[in-house]
């Protein structure tokens, strides 16, 4: 914790890399000087962003206050649900085996396939003609 009583961490999810400061409050989420429900529109991005809250019991605990840079809004809510259980962790160490069991602090290393010379796609082929 810094000497304003804030917990720095990076979360990162595909091409997205979220930088994410915590600190005791009302639960208010601001993503890139914005509120989250103008931010993530979908309830589906807001509801993945409160999951770490929401396993350690402590939903409207925290304040979140975060800049989040590449990628698109699904990779950007799962590097910001990233960021936001690794700040925990460091603000609260005991709550690390809860957030471990959920598989939060796990960097999710799925990303898009490269494409490949000869190809439509990374694997899609281009169709098939006999004459």
């Amino acid at each position: 914790m810094d000497s304003k009583g804030r917990s720095y961490a990076t979360g990162k999810r595909k091409n997205a890399i979220a930088r994410v400061w915590i600190k005791a409050g009302t639960g208010k989420v601001i993503v890139n000087g914005r509120e989250s429900n103008d931010y993530f529109a979908r309830p589906v991005l807001r509801m993945i962003i409160q999951q770490p809250f929401g396993a350690a019991n402590r939903s409207g605990q925290y304040d979140v206050w975060c800049t989040i840079k590449g990628g698109g809004l699904s990779g950007q809510a799962g590097a910001l649900r990233h960021g936001i259980s690794r700040a925990l962790t460091f603000f609260e160490p005991e709550l690390r085996p809860v957030l471990k069991a959920g598989g939060f602090l796990t960097r999710d290393s799925r990303v898009v396939e490269r494409k490949k010379y000869g190809l439509a796609k990374a694997r899609r082929r281009f169709q098939f003609s006999k004459r």
